[in-house]
């Protein structure tokens, strides 16, 4: 959004692309489907089964929100076990085209999603999701071994958990997603509560502004890990906090925003591609036009 000393990187996954100059690129929202306690799926461990017919429902609904505000999307696909990771990427891949975020609770079972995203062909419309200081040396290896060229960089520092920290973090990273031949990195400025969104936030311009690679954050883990809100502000204030720290994000430079369960398409779009537009019309200003599909030529 503001003016950056190192020049842009934009790389493209599947059909979408992201990063660039901020305001020119729409943000890239990336919804989360399949995460733990998904009631809506109603994911049985035991039999491998769910509901498929709310599965394609919540994915063709992010489309449909992507189509209306020109915001790209993309799916954090949060694997349950190594056992059923051919069911769920083989019924995902059937019913989108959408750029995948390899995601789960483990090393093992992300190593796991890698070798089967080689296995059948879906390595170019993957990012692995995600690599921190403390990621094991297996990781590393199974993403040089399988050929995936996109990862995200966490700017995960348990020693220093001020934007500064983000940074440094982020340092220790790049040689070795360059031994990883690594080639798209996206970096993740670590939203783990309320309090560090707002370092996130100031780390996203320093990151953007020290690597040049896009970047953004979990914002929703904010509004996921804030104790009080639903038992001291209500039910109700849920869905405007988490509108509000999406859309934030994008104040602050972001280029790409996890924001949560993909249940929260319907209002975190508006809210984001609201912010798009107004800042776009800054980049208007300053004599460059966003491509025809911005949000700005989009919402109204």
């Amino acid at each position: 959004m503001w003016q950056l000393a190192l020049e842009q990187k934009k790389f493209t996954i599947g059909n979408v692309s992201i990063g660039g100059i901020s305001g020119e690129s729409p943000t890239v929202l990336i919804g989360s489907i399949f995460y733990h306690k998904q009631k809506s799926l109603n994911f049985k461990e035991e039999t491998g089964e769910f509901n498929r017919n709310e599965a394609e429902k919540l994915i063709k609904g992010q489309e449909e929100f992507a189509d209306k505000t020109g915001l790209p999307c993309m799916l954090d696909v949060v694997l349950p076990s190594k056992r059923w990771i051919s069911r769920v990427l083989d019924f995902i891949t059937s019913v989108t085209d959408a750029p995948i975020f390899l995601d789960a609770a483990s090393a093992e079972i992300r190593v796991a999603e890698l070798d089967y995203a080689k296995q059948v062909g879906l390595l170019e419309n993957c990012v692995y999701n995600s690599l921190n200081p403390e990621s094991k040396s297996i990781e590393f290896e199974k993403i040089k071994e399988t050929g995936l060229k996109a990862a995200v960089l966490l700017a995960f520092n348990t020693k220093n958990i001020t934007a500064v920290g983000r940074v440094e973090a982020v340092k220790q990273l790049l040689p070795l997603a360059a031994q990883s031949k690594i080639e798209k990195i996206f970096v993740d400025a670590c939203v783990l509560d309320v309090p560090t969104l707002g370092s996130a936030f100031k780390a996203t311009f320093d990151l953007k502004n020290e690597f040049g690679y896009p970047t953004g954050c979990g914002a929703h883990n904010a509004i996921g890990t804030w104790k009080g809100l639903k038992t001291k502000m209500g039910q109700q204030a849920v869905k405007p906090c988490s509108a509000v720290a999406n859309a934030l994000t994008i104040a602050a430079g972001a280029d790409w925003i996890l924001y949560g369960p993909i249940e929260d398409a319907s209002y975190v779009f508006p809210a984001v591609a609201m912010v798009d537009t107004a800042f776009a019309q800054l980049l208007m200003e300053r004599g460059k036009t966003p491509s025809r599909s911005h949000p700005i030529f989009k919402i109204a």
